[in-house]
Formats: structure tokens, sequence, C-alpha cells
């Protein structure tokens, strides 16, 4: 058997490489984003999985030749690295020699070389996998890498442990029509719409736990905030006061998450020229408060879309904060674990989280006593032999916890600044795309 030792791994040529290499010699691989010919030398853009470097071709330096060359050929070069202010990231490679590894059979149906990529959204979905060639469709994934990076890193340091939950499940943990139905070995199953009852029954044993996966709504949406499959990024934590214990915790993540894309991804925020919001303290007002701000009667039991958005500019105005959290809402609009308040049972100890307009978060905390928790599926018209081994989690003994929910791309969408959900939705599943 081959052996294959650690130097012999081919790794991503970074900046700090690149940097380290100046007046030096370099090899890299990387894909031809751009030729452009400047009469007696041509400027050669090159592709890497994250930068756009500039090359200089001559036929006195270098021993290919140009013709070589086509937009979208991957290629394997060699040249001298020098620094160059007018270049992106302030250097370029001097090529000496290049080898092509392979060329498309066919010119790109977009334009992968303009500054703007200028198609429709409907056409950059259809041609995904060229659309994501373009430096500005790539950056929101890189971001959102980010993102999931830096979540990751807050909950471990917070000691939640990372969990990974069945998408295949008996019943939906949200109920209602909104479920994808599959049959399993002669079974009837659904696609999972949350990890919530596992991630529940995980607080037993780990106390804090958190998960990134996808989630999956059957809702007939053809909105620009509505995906059908979207990555959720859960936490349920135990030995909560109240829900209070929750809402603070999101809010240091998404201080840690925010600082942690600034940090790591300035490049990607850049080119996009996205604000990332500085986060302080997170403004919160109940939801009859909220409807009080609007000036709506109190006869509303959720929020529409308008209401979103003019309780975030009520926020960033009075605040000045891109956040705001509404809590205690009716209980009858909230779904069966969710905790009834103490000073009121027909509220719940229930939050969402409001981000430039647009809900990202939906939490609280959950009821942990058993006869609580039956009484309250009485009221809900819910048998208890329908939640199988949900209910075990409570008969055998649970700590107060609570917990909430992250959409992915709403987070990614609204720190980027898109104007539709599909655009952080590497390869987005809706009503009219299955494909690619």
């Amino acid at each position: 058997m081959q052996q294959i030792s650690g130097k012999e791994l081919i790794s991503e040529l970074t900046l700090e490489k690149l940097e380290n290499a100046c007046g030096s010699k370099i090899t890299f691989s990387a894909c031809v984003h751009k030729i452009r010919d400047m009469g007696g030398f041509s400027f050669v853009i090159l592709r890497t999985g994250r930068y756009l470097l500039q090359s200089t071709y001559s036929a006195d330096t270098c021993k290919g030749k140009l013709d070589d060359l086509c937009e979208g050929a991957y290629v394997t070069v060699n040249g001298t690295v020098k620094e160059e202010k007018r270049a992106a990231h302030g250097y370029e490679i001097v090529l000496t020699d290049f080898e092509v590894l392979s060329k498309p059979a066919a010119e790109y149906p977009l334009h992968v070389s303009d500054r703007h990529l200028g198609c429709s959204l409907e056409t950059n979905l259809e041609y995904r996998s060229v659309a994501l060639r373009h430096p500005d469709t790539r950056a929101v994934f890189k971001v959102t890498e980010g993102v999931v990076s830096g979540f990751r890193e807050f909950m471990l340091s917070q000691n939640f442990t990372e969990i990974h939950t069945p998408k295949i499940a008996k019943m939906g943990a949200e109920g209602g029509a909104n479920i994808f139905k599959l049959k399993y070995f002669g079974q009837d199953a659904t696609l999972s719409q949350s990890p919530q009852f596992y991630k529940q029954t995980c607080v037993s044993f780990f106390d804090r736990v958190f998960e990134i996966a996808p989630v999956y709504r059957a809702e007939k949406h053809n909105s620009t905030r509505h995906l059908n499959e979207y990555i959720g990024l859960d936490f349920e934590m135990g030995f909560i006061k109240d829900m209070s214990d929750v809402m603070q915790m999101e809010t240091a993540m998404l201080k840690y998450v925010t600082e942690y894309v600034k940090e790591h991804y300035a490049d990607e925020i850049a080119l996009l020229n996205a604000e990332i919001p500085v986060i302080k303290d997170i403004p919160s007002v109940t939801f009859f408060e909220a409807l009080d701000i609007l000036g709506k009667e109190h006869n509303q039991f959720d929020l529409d879309p308008t209401d979103e958005v003019k309780l975030c500019e009520y926020a960033k105005r009075e605040f000045d904060s891109d956040f705001i959290f509404i809590t205690k809402f009716p209980g009858s609009k909230r779904p069966f674990y969710a905790m009834d308040s103490p000073e009121d049972p027909k509220l719940a100890e229930s939050f969402d989280l409001l981000f430039r307009g647009l809900e990202i978060t939906t939490g609280g905390q959950r009821i942990h006593d058993y006869k609580e928790q039956l009484e309250k599926l009485k009221r809900y018209n819910i048998e208890p032999e329908e939640l199988g081994a949900y209910l075990d989690i409570h008969k055998y003994g649970m700590p107060p916890h609570g917990g909430l929910g992250i959409g992915l791309e709403r987070l990614v969408m609204k720190l980027l600044g898109l104007e539709n959900i599909r655009q952080a939705s590497l390869f987005p599943r809706d009503l009219h795309h299955l494909d690619p």
C-alpha cells in the first residue's frame, strides 16, 4: 500500500503564503478567471478557492504560450512573487511557466469575469454551478462559513456539546401541515422540522447541546424569506432560571459571531460592501407592547412581515440596534412544549428575535415537569401516545431548560444585505427548485 506523507499534501495558497514568498518563486494551482491583453504583456487573473490573484504573462519570461490559456482553464503555475500595490492584495506573480490541467468544453453562459454577474436571480439559479464561480456570489458562502465557524466556536467555549440528530423522524416537532412525509420501510415518517425533541432529550445528560443541520418545512411559500430546506443553528441549555438566560446566551453568541466574521472574512465583507452590525445590548419588548408600538389593537396573535420591519425601525431609532427581542407571545400560537408564563398562563415563555426587519430566531423556555406537559397536551388535544419516547424525558426527570433555533440563511441574508434568501443558499430548495 502506498504511504502518503504529510509533506506531499496539496495545500491551498493563502495570502500569508503569498506574502512570505515575495521576491521568490512560487508554484500553485488555480483557475484562469480573466485574461487582459495589454499589448506587450497580458494580465492573467487567477482564481483560487478564495481569492483573485493578479499574474502577468510575457512571452519573454514565460515558457508557456498564452494561446493555451482561456477563461475557465484550470492550471498549475510557476512564477515569481513581487510587490505591486495596484494589484489586489498588494502582490502579483510574474509567470515563468504553467501547466494546463483541464479546459472547459464550452464557454460560460454567464459573465463570470465581469465585476458584477449582471443576470437575474432565476438565471443565476439555473446556472448555479457557473454563477458560484463569480467572486461576489462565492463570497456569500465564505461569510456563511464564518458564521457557522463562529457559532460552533462560541458554543464549545460555553461548554455546549455538539450533537447530530436524525433527520428522518416519526413525527414533526412543530406539527401542522408543513411536514414532508415519506415511507420508511412500510412505516409513515417525516423529514425533521426541527431537532427540538432530540436536543431536549440530550439536555438530560449533556446539560448543554447545539446542532448545525438541515431543517425541512413543506410550506408552499414563494417569498423572498422562505426556503423548504434550510440550515438550522440550534442550541438547548439546562438549569436556566427563565427564558432570559437563553436570550442572554444568544446575544453573547451573536456578538461573538459578528466579531469573528469581521476578523476572519474582511475581504469578503469588503467585496460585498456589507455592513456588519455592532452588537451591544439587544432591546426587548413583550408581544402586546409591540402591538402598542405598532398602534394596533390587542386582537392579533402573531406578527406579520410588515410588523417585523416596523419594529426593527423602532429598535434602530430608539436604541440604535439592528436587533429586537419580542417576548411573551400568546400561547395559542406557540408549540405545546412552550412553558406557560407564570404571570399569565395565556402567554408563553417564548420569544422571537428580529434582525433588520426579519424574524431570524424563535426560542424560549420549555416545559420540564411531566404533569405540566401532560396537562398542556390535553389543552392542545394531543394524545400522549402520539409523542412516543419524547415524554420519557419528562417522566424520568429534566432540569429547567430552554433553547432556540436560528435560520442560517436568514441570518446571512440580513448580515450581507441580500434581497432574497435564495442568494444565501448554496443550492436552494423551494417550490420551484429541486435541481441542481
